[in-house]
């Protein structure tokens, strides 16, 4: 009986050291994990401020920490995989790539191209609808009508082409509720548009008609 537990002592001993190992994998993971998330974010609002550079700096270094992270999913693929962090991480990434490919290139990053599984990009890309909500205010605001109308194609384009993965929402947790977001992002947005033409139509109609109304007293 003694013996017993001496070797069910030097047993969980061995298992105490794998464990606190664990947790150190852990914990230096979810810390890298949210260094990702947030430097994927300052990146998004950088580019809004129309710092590029800065952007992809920003967007390099996340992907420094997302390829050391994946590395790390080799041998501890329940840390780094089983994370929701990590998972937020990655299609905060993937929609700060997306958004600086439209902005910069007019074109739409693949998945492949920056690394990421296909359901961390979708819902990335889901999420890109928001951020060009911002860049068709930011436009009406500085008075650009048309490049706000620009951005809701692009909303509508990403919209149209997540509702025809049909397959996806049963692949994807979330892309549902994410679609419903979008279509309520670009509903408001579409408002928001057709209110400042009319008001542009307005003001031009108001305008021919004081100069008309000169005309007619000069």
């Amino acid at each position: 009986m003694v013996k017993t537990l001496s070797s069910l002592k030097n047993v969980l001993k061995e298992a105490k050291k794998e464990l606190k190992k664990l947790d150190q994998v852990r914990e230096n993971a979810q810390d890298n994990m949210r260094k990702a998330l947030r430097f994927s974010k300052q990146s998004i609002l950088l580019i809004h401020q129309k710092k590029i550079q800065d952007a992809k700096k920003m967007i390099k270094t996340a992907r420094e920490i997302i390829w050391e992270l994946q590395k790390g999913s080799q041998e501890y693929p329940e840390i780094i995989f089983g994370a929701s962090l990590f998972k937020a991480a990655l299609q905060e990434y993937s929609e700060a790539n997306i958004l600086l490919g439209l902005v910069e290139e007019s074109r739409f990053t693949d998945p492949k191209e920056i690394g990421v599984p296909p359901a961390d990009y979708v819902l990335g890309l889901a999420d890109v609808v928001g951020e060009y909500r911002r860049q068709a205010l930011d436009a009406l605001r500085e008075g650009d009508i048309q490049k706000g109308g620009e951005c809701l194609e692009i909303m509508d384009e990403i919209f149209i082409e997540l509702m025809a993965l049909d397959e996806a929402y049963m692949l994807v947790p979330g892309l549902r509720r994410k679609c419903d977001i979008t279509r309520r992002i670009i509903e408001n947005t579409r408002g928001d548009i057709t209110q400042e033409i009319r008001r542009e139509s307005l003001k031009d109609f108001l305008r021919g008609f004081e100069k008309r109304l000169q005309t007619n007293k000069g």
